[in-house]
């Protein structure tokens, strides 16, 4: 295997956990995150801070994980009184004061990022191998949430938080787990990032990245993880398919964002859904 191909299926690999991640948070439990990439970004300087003093990569990854879940759920608790709209402002918000702080600080590099990241200890095939296994255990771990009593609890809190109050599910505990879980897993991501690339800058975790996180949620079906697995795969190889899709990667991602909530809101899980509907019907009414 190339270089090339063991570099595209790691992105992929971290794409598809920052994807996943989110879905969590906005498909599962309905709450809009619109800055995502500042939980990547946490998980990121966390692991390569700690690499850079010597700390192995088996025990950044989970500092990543731990710290990216603990200020999530901080961020958590401050945002448990607003919905909807609110809400959206106030996570974007979020990902601006990251930005601004890591852009401040000497010891993170400010401006010029973090460089000379040690290296994994792993030649590229064996870490986009690793990638590859963490992604297929969040992909696995997603599944259990949807099929489990969480998971039914988090459909309940999107579909109606009033009406779940009234039934006696604790809300706002709901809303904390999903949300601590989400950017505990989007500091994961981060800290693979972190060994891929060996340098990180504060642009990587802009606001930009945190809409690409969410496109390829929306578009994948929110709430759906096979839907946000084929969106986040996709999505990673369009812009590679060509120099030219690379160049208008925002512009394609825009319009591909628009016309699936304009003409299919339930994104490709809705779309499958749709055809597989039909199709049952033309073979039961087929003589």
């Amino acid at each position: 295997m190339s270089g090339y191909v063991a570099s595209l299926l790691s992105v992929i690999g971290i794409n598809m956990i920052l994807a996943l991640s989110l879905n969590i948070i906005t498909g599962f439990c309905g709450q809009v995150s619109l800055g995502h990439a500042a939980f990547y970004g946490i998980g990121a300087y966390t692991a390569a801070y700690l690499s850079k003093l010597g700390v192995p990569l088996l025990l950044t990854l989970p500092a990543a994980t731990a710290m990216a879940g603990l200020i999530g759920a901080v961020v958590g608790l401050t945002s448990l009184r607003v919905r909807h709209d609110f809400l959206a402002v106030t996570t974007m918000g979020i990902g601006f004061v990251f930005l601004g702080f890591v852009r401040k600080q000497k010891w993170l590099g400010a401006e010029l990022g973090i460089s000379g990241i040690p290296a994994s200890g792993l030649d590229p095939l064996a870490y986009a191998l690793l990638i590859a296994v963490a992604a297929a255990a969040v992909i696995a771990f997603s599944l259990w949430i949807k099929q489990s009593w969480m998971g039914f609890t988090f459909d309940a809190v999107a579909d109606d938080e009033d009406a779940a109050l009234t039934v006696g599910v604790n809300v706002p505990a709901y809303k904390l787990t999903a949300f601590g879980i989400g950017t505990a897993l989007a500091g994961l991501a981060g800290g693979l990032y972190v060994y891929f690339a060996r340098i990180i800058l504060p642009d990587t975790f802009d606001f930009v990245q945190s809409i690409a996180i969410l496109t390829m949620v929306v578009i994948g079906g929110t709430g759906s993880v096979w839907g946000v697995v084929a969106s986040t795969v996709a999505l990673t190889l369009l812009p590679e398919a060509s120099r030219a899709a690379s160049d208008y990667r925002l512009l394609i991602f825009g319009t591909m964002l628009i016309l699936v909530m304009r003409f299919s809101p339930g994104g490709l899980a809705g779309m499958a859904r749709s055809f597989l509907g039909s199709y049952r019907a033309r073979r039961r009414a087929a003589p």
